[in-house]
């Protein structure tokens, strides 16, 4: 019995230190960085979290495109059956980009009106070389700017590159769902 005991408590105490160790370098990751450039003043930098752009210079083109959108909620609806909220994503921006000002906003809207999980969503600002801090872009192979990559249990399902293929982000990730051999979405069609 007493080397149960001992057994028990010897892996309680690895899991710990598994679990300490992963927490401290989770930690590393500075969040909400934000860099003086030249050219394009005010920028962020790395992982941010989505409240940093309702602060200013980027709540001008934020706020005005996040709340002028009009959903698609028949998307919206599939995604809900497609449990959208049980992927991870992954969302590369630049806040000195276009194409970024457009979307960035109105994918943040798309999820928050599924109630999407902040810890399930990493924001990763880049400078115009398309660079973050941590070099996340150079694993995800980053081209272009903004980039939404779908993921489940850390493998990649599909992403949005620039524009969504069918003009509303919500509709290109339903299609994206519909590829995932564990999305129900199929069921449904």
């Amino acid at each position: 019995k007493n080397n149960m005991k001992k057994f028990i408590t010897n892996i309680v105490a690895v899991s710990c230190l598994v679990l300490a160790s992963q927490q401290f370098s989770a930690q590393k990751v500075v969040m909400n960085r934000e860099v003086e450039t030249q050219n394009d003043g005010k920028m962020l930098l790395g992982n941010q979290f989505k409240e940093q752009f309702l602060k200013a210079p980027y709540a001008d083109w934020y706020v005005k495109e996040h709340d002028e959108y009009a959903i698609d909620q028949k998307a919206i609806g599939e995604l809900r059956k497609a449990k959208l909220t049980s992927y991870s994503l992954v969302v590369f921006m630049g806040t000195w980009c276009e194409d970024s000002h457009r979307d960035f906003p109105r994918l943040m809207k798309i999820l928050e009106e599924l109630k999407y999980p902040d810890n399930k969503l990493t924001i990763i600002a880049v400078n115009r070389k398309k660079e973050s801090p941590t070099g996340d872009e150079v694993r995800y192979n980053i081209q272009k700017v903004p980039t939404i990559i779908v993921e489940k249990y850390g493998k990649e399902i599909g992403r949005i590159i620039e524009m969504p293929t069918s003009g509303y982000i919500e509709r290109d990730l339903v299609n994206i769902l519909k590829k995932d051999d564990s999305s129900v979405i199929k069921e449904i069609f």
